[in-house]
């Protein structure tokens, strides 16, 4: 067979111009850049209103800082010498920082027992853990407040960090028990035949191949806790114990036309959280994807 046959025999492959997927994508990315600028106009806005003073915001719109550059931190130092707000932050970090940490120890005990134990009624136990994620945490307000009053938690913490536990253990057991599946048995069993435990597998082999999963599910417990209200203003009747939400809820009633008070405020509540999440944001989307696909 000759080479011209050869060349005739073989299928013709349409190459790409080197640029053709790229412009295939540029549409995606405006969206995503749209809406982007949607979620930080704002914010942005929020955080221009709190440096700037209460004439001005009376006067112009956030959007003008550029023509009249006239910001001022008095803001922040009236809310912080007026208004109690260092309080109110150490009262958030107090509720937040154990709340973070009890559920996810506990949900990663039990998540692992789940996943890597073979104990009667198991599957059972895993869906009745799940369906408690279905429940209301309103349903549960009631009975909740009178046991804390039964067990005098009226006038402390312990009462918040419970209920924040209870309420966020099923989710985090459900995501922590998918990860946990996915290691692989093999180093597992290698551990087993060396003599550990079954703790000391825990603690030696499967903590530090989940560092992802774990601190995922520490951001999103803490977000939700630093973030909350309702709980707050149902577990924490004390004035001195109240965290920033509620703290920044009462200024709408005593302060509702000083905008300047209200995005400081606001502002103040938004830093740990971003911090916290843009610190762990690695973890937080590995940790996510592989729990959440297997």
């Amino acid at each position: 067979m000759t080479a011209v046959a050869v060349r005739r025999r073989l299928p013709r492959t349409h190459a790409k111009a080197p640029g053709s997927r790229g412009w295939r994508r540029w549409p995606i990315h405006i969206a995503l850049v749209l809406l982007v600028v949607v979620w930080l106009v704002p914010s942005v806005g929020i955080l221009v209103t709190s440096l700037r003073p209460p004439t001005s915001i009376a006067s112009t719109g956030w959007w003008t800082i550029l023509r009249h550059p006239d910001l001022t931190f008095g803001n922040y130092r009236a809310i912080f010498t007026s208004h109690q707000f260092a309080r109110a932050f150490f009262n958030s970090l107090a509720i937040a920082v154990p709340a973070t940490i009890f559920p996810v120890a506990i949900a990663a005990l039990a998540a692992y027992g789940f996943a890597c134990l073979r104990f009667p009624g198991r599957d059972v136990m895993f869906v009745g853990v799940v369906a408690l994620m279905a429940v209301p945490i309103q349903m549960a307000f009631v009975p909740a407040l009178h046991i804390f009053r039964l067990l005098h938690f009226g006038n402390s913490y312990y009462g918040i960090w419970v209920a924040h536990t209870a309420f966020g253990l099923p989710f985090a057991i459900f995501l922590l028990r998918s990860f946990f599946a996915q290691l692989p048995s093999e180093i597992l069993d290698a551990a087993a035949i060396d003599g550990a435990s079954r703790l000391r597998i825990f603690v030696s082999v499967v903590l530090p191949l989940s560092k992802a999963a774990l601190a995922s599910i520490g951001v999103l417990q803490f977000l939700w806790v630093w973030n909350d209200l309702l709980m707050a203003l149902v577990f924490i009747p004390e004035d001195k114990l109240q965290p920033l939400t509620v703290t920044t809820a009462n200024l709408l009633g005593t302060y509702g036309q000083q905008f300047n008070i209200l995005s400081a405020s606001a502002v103040i509540l938004m830093i740990l959280p971003l911090a916290v999440f843009f610190s762990l944001q690695r973890h937080f989307v590995r940790g996510i994807v592989a729990g959440a696909v297997k």
